[in-house]
């Protein structure tokens, strides 16, 4: 494994030092659980995975297997400490998830898990969208991770704050507002000001995820297919900087930090009226609507529709380290959390969308609508958005590049502290600080 990328990594962590220990299988890992043989399998996932009744089921179904979960709030967060333990060689969970936006730099250390070839993904992989099992794929062939969800784009509208002004409610109508099919960024952001200028409000959260957005659907992104950076330089991707800069100057921005909202408030005070919404986004809606007591009265909805076409943002997937003291176990414990009949669960609980085709199928034919979101066909829309997509290369520093390169200067443009010049100056000194010269 490389020595200096995981140092990077650490470094970023915080980590003081760093003590790479050679990670091996310990004994025992080869004998099934049972009752005579207890085994407990540890398990870390982060944000919103809706797998605690799936624990409880499981162990149900394997005497002699008892999991003790961990839950991370946030990607970002999980994966430091993802990479503070592979640092010191230990302490990963037996079954460990693994968020899209970092999987280029996992793939970095990818033998430090275990192939999951040696545990049959072969005779499962055509569960999966084609995409996602190559995704969880290293360059030598070895599969480390089991895909969970994907995040196909839609947007999430606020009904009730489209009506008061003077814009048309109905989803349908909405898709067809933002252009449907043609959706573009002009018409999004278009649509924002004459929004702006009848409320005097906010027509998105903050800058990050829209900008996330945007980048996402680049053919390449922070890198190109062939693993080079592709920020400085790059004309494509400033235009769209500057488009978004317009936007949040003109008072587009309701400057919220992410992944808070004030505790869900601003979902519920009408301070923004669109949200780019990936699949598992509606799960981290209804968490922050339950936190500010809102609910389906709130007025949220979500269109069959994405400015700029389709696009995908996150999804998981579930790995075993090496470290493992039961890898055959954990393993198991990870294809089956990620077949189709629990992703439909896991879909269920935590409001995404499953990577398995016969569970998007499933969920397309049961058709059941999303209550909190003014009843819509949840199914049916994503699997509406995630027709085209493609999944984008992702680098090993793409997450760090995403929230602490741009993060912060789009900071600046939310809280009218730079111009797009400024702005963005500000992420390529930060992305020679903290990547080129790291």
């Amino acid at each position: 494994m490389e020595f200096s990328r995981l140092r990077k990594f650490t470094a970023l962590a915080g980590v003081a030092s760093l003590a790479l220990v050679a990670a091996g299988c310990s004994g025992g890992g080869d004998k099934a659980a049972s009752a005579d043989n207890p085994v407990t399998l540890t398990v870390t996932t982060f944000g919103t995975f809706g797998y605690d009744d799936l624990y409880a089921e499981y162990e149900k179904q394997n005497p002699g297997v008892t999991i003790e979960a961990t839950n991370i709030d946030r990607g970002s967060n999980a994966r430091t400490d993802a990479f503070t333990k592979l640092a010191a060689g230990s302490g990963l969970s037996d079954v460990t998830a693994i968020e899209e936006g970092w999987l280029g730099s996992i793939m970095e250390v990818s033998d430090q898990f275990v192939d999951l070839k040696e545990h049959g993904a072969e005779d499962i992989k055509g569960n999966w969208v084609d995409w996602k099992y190559k995704q969880g794929t290293d360059p030598n062939g070895r599969v480390i991770g089991y895909g969970t969800d994907i995040g196909p784009q839609a947007l999430c509208f606020n009904g009730k704050l489209f009506e008061a002004a003077g814009l048309p409610s109905d989803r349908e109508k909405v898709a067809e507002l933002f252009g449907g099919k043609d959706a573009s960024w002009d018409t999004y952001f278009k649509l924002g000001r004459q929004y702006k200028e009848a409320t005097g409000k906010a027509w998105y959260d903050q800058s990050g995820f829209v900008w996330n957005s945007m980048v996402n659907q680049m053919d390449e992104g922070y890198y190109t297919k062939d693993g080079k950076l592709n920020v400085e330089g790059n004309k494509e991707m400033r235009a769209k900087f500057d488009m978004l800069a317009a936007g949040t100057a003109d008072g587009l921005s309701s400057n919220q930090t992410q992944f808070d909202w004030g505790n869900g408030k601003a979902f519920v005070d009408g301070s923004f009226a669109t949200h780019v919404c990936p699949a598992w986004m509606l799960g981290t809606i209804k968490g922050q609507l339950e936190s500010a007591g809102g609910g389906a009265a709130s007025g949220w909805d979500v269109a069959d529709v994405f400015p700029g076409g389709a696009s995908n943002w996150g999804g998981a997937f579930l790995s075993v380290p090496k470290s493992s003291k039961h890898p055959a176990e954990a393993a198991k414990l990870a294809a089956w959390l990620t077949a189709p009949e629990q992703q439909i669960k896991q879909s269920a609980a935590a409001n995404n969308f499953p990577s398995t085709l016969e569970a998007q199928a499933k969920i397309v034919e049961a058709a059941k609508p999303n209550e909190l979101f003014n009843n819509a066909p949840y199914g049916a829309i994503f699997e509406s958005r995630a027709e085209g997509v493609i999944a984008q290369f992702k680098g090993p520093d793409d997450s760090v590049i995403q929230e602490n390169v741009f993060g912060p200067a789009l900071k600046m443009l939310d809280s009218g502290k730079g111009t797009a010049d400024q702005a963005w100056n500000e992420a390529v000194k930060l992305l020679n600080d903290l990547v080129v010269n790291n």
